[in-house]
């Protein structure tokens, strides 16, 4: 009897996480893509620290390599604009490259864990990533 309480409550709590991560409020877009990196287009990949935009998802993606062969790809659709009114998706601050703007509700968001910093109470809309070690990089949900 009592295995059986405690998997009720570990059901019912990975449903309610489940519920708690569908409430952003950024669309979830379908997607999945490879980018080749040697490609001038996304140059600025090649080095740790360095960011690039990728067509897809709801408003655009931004995608930051963490370090050798880590990457985070964020929708630029920002979650304090729910209805996607806003005409500018999210960029990065001109003075910290790792904050990024949304320029109509004043919210900024971090672009090397996706957290909100400030005007929001979601964080931004993650997408996977999946580096082949020399030159592609897959982004999926």
């Amino acid at each position: 009897m009592r295995i059986r309480s405690l998997w009720c409550l570990v059901t019912v709590l990975l449903v309610l996480g489940c519920q708690k991560n569908n409430q952003n409020p950024v669309p979830n877009i379908p997607l999945d893509l490879t980018i080749d990196l040697g490609l001038p287009s996304y140059m600025n990949l090649q080095g740790v620290g360095g960011y690039s935009y990728v067509n897809g998802g709801s408003k655009g993606i931004i995608v930051y390599r963490r370090s050798i062969g880590e990457f985070v790809a964020f929708d630029r659709h920002s979650p304090a604009d729910a209805e996607g009114t806003c005409p500018q998706p999210l960029y990065p601050d001109v003075n910290n490259f790792l904050t990024l703007i949304d320029s109509c509700n004043n919210a900024q968001f971090s672009l090397y864990d996706g957290s909100p910093i400030q005007n929001s109470t979601y964080g931004l809309r993650q997408y996977a990533t999946q580096f082949n070690g020399s030159n592609l990089l897959r982004i999926y949900n």
